[in-house]
């Protein structure tokens, strides 16, 4: 593999409706996408920085630094023998793992075309559909919140996650699980709370929930496993697995029984598939999260979420619950609480190039 041509596209694109967590809310996303070409054809691939240092310290513009700067003029005409290769000419760049997940990724489709086989199949996923969930933000009221679950719930998705925050929390789960004693919940703190609030975390167990996601600080993995050690609800641990060592730690500690793979946020997808055989290996259930992604980004994650010890939902909702229009075809769409895994070569669909074009607002291209 060598990459001859690439073009960087910072596009926005505009969501149904806000979406809020616990350190903020965007009702835009400003999205980066890569399209890289070698020998053999092209491949699109979805930078998932976030608009605001909230989740990560990256950014759009910190990604447009580091791939423009630095990663795409070094990897430009490099012949390498795998995708997995391909970022060693800038193994030296510190962090930036979602700027460094957009080639790495990129890579793997690329050498899925090259071989004219699924990007899943490329990754050694078996499944042809995989169970999907959704993602529900923070609500203006406890009516509205219930409003939604019910209409997700009624479209089918296989898991409700819940965003909470201190002050809303508790209180507010306990109406959604006693208008929905069945429902398949769980609850994403984003790191909004502390070991002070193990009490209050502590009646998360009376409601059920399939987990209670990031609830302390990214760093905090002894705090964490002594908060799993004084509640029975499963941890999840997200924003604080970056790497397969984390994820080592993390277990060896006890800081949280279930794992959150996010591509982007981990470096890629070697990084992902370290990540979920080292879990698998030890029994951990792990599922794949979701970023706000358009389509492109989407057929990443549905490619991953098709290994095996993918076992519980993933956040990867049908392309309408975010946006209007998605800049692939066809838009991802959900089946009795599944969503089929593209098999077509490379990530699986076709980007919509004019729809991109309308969306774009820079672009920055370099060739051999």
């Amino acid at each position: 593999m060598k990459i001859r041509r690439v073009e960087l596209r910072e596009v926005h694109l505009r969501l149904r409706e806000r979406f809020e967590i616990s350190s903020g809310g965007w009702q835009e996303r400003r999205i980066l996408l890569l399209r890289m070409e070698d020998e053999e054809g092209e491949a699109w691939s979805e930078c998932v920085a976030a608009e605001a240092p909230n989740y990560s310290y990256e950014t759009p513009d910190t990604a447009w630094h580091i791939l423009t700067d630095y990663v795409l003029p070094a990897v430009m005409g490099v012949e390498f023998e795998s995708p997995s290769a391909v970022l060693d000419p800038v193994s030296w760049i510190r962090g930036h793992p979602m700027a460094l997940a957009t080639v790495e990724m990129g890579a793997w489709a690329l050498e899925a075309v090259r071989r004219r086989t699924s990007l899943s199949s490329l990754l050694g996923g078996g499944r042809m559909a995989v169970p999907v969930g959704v993602s529900v933000g923070l609500q203006g009221t406890d009516d509205e919140l219930l409003r939604q679950v019910e209409k997700h719930l009624a479209a089918g998705y296989r898991k409700i996650k819940v965003k909470i925050k201190p002050g809303r929390d508790v209180d507010m789960l306990r109406k959604v699980r006693d208008r929905f004693p069945e429902a398949p919940l769980m609850a994403d703190a984003n790191s909004s709370y502390s070991l002070a609030d193990t009490t209050r975390l502590k009646e998360l167990d009376d409601l059920h929930l399939m987990m209670v996601e990031q609830p302390l600080g990214s760093e905090d993995l002894r705090e964490h496993a002594l908060l799993q050690a004084s509640i029975e609800t499963p941890i999840c641990l997200d924003e604080s697995i970056r790497s397969a060592g984390d994820t080592l730690l993390a277990l060896e500690l006890g800081s949280g029984r279930i794992i959150n793979i996010k591509p982007g946020r981990v470096g890629g997808f070697a990084s992902s598939r370290e990540i979920h055989d080292l879990c698998a290996g030890r029994g951990v259930p792990v599922w794949c999260g979701g970023m706000l992604e358009s389509g492109v980004g989407r057929a990443y994650n549905l490619a991953l979420a098709s290994l095996s010890n993918f076992s519980l939902p993933g956040d990867i909702s049908e392309s309408r619950r975010y946006w209007k229009e998605d800049v692939v075809e066809p838009e991802f769409v959900m089946d009795q609480g599944f969503m089929a895994v593209p098999q077509a070569p490379g990530i699986g669909v076709e980007v919509r190039v004019d729809r991109v074009e309308k969306l774009t607002r820079r672009r920055w291209t370099h060739a051999m």
